[in-house]
């Protein structure tokens, strides 16, 4: 539970950091560089510890998988709620095979 909560924690910086400057298109490009660079730091602070954490009871499979479940859930509700796009039905399929694929990353 320990690294899920991290790796959410994670996500939510670098979801930031990647697209957050995307919002304001019209500051220049040296400044959404340098500012996605001071939030990714943050962002490994947690990233590195919950992979330190979760391997000892994950393979590093499942925790990628893990990781991306959780960048498309914090991404879809960032993109949503911070950028204003529009949820479409396409994504709710896409994500149903995924989920399909974690399923199959964890059967035993």
């Amino acid at each position: 539970m320990k690294t899920i909560l991290l790796l959410t924690v994670s996500n939510v910086f670098m979801t930031f950091a990647w697209y957050g400057h995307l919002k304001y298109r019209n500051s220049p490009l040296w400044i959404a560089i340098i500012a996605s660079w001071m939030i990714a730091f943050v962002e490994y602070c947690f990233q590195v510890p919950a992979n330190r954490i979760g391997s000892y009871q994950f393979n590093t499979a499942q925790l990628k998988t893990i990781q991306e479940v959780i960048t498309l859930i914090v991404f879809s509700i960032f993109s949503v709620t911070y950028l204003g796009e529009t949820f479409r039905w396409n994504y709710a399929v896409a994500f149903a095979f995924m989920a399909g694929a974690v399923f199959f990353m964890f059967k035993r």
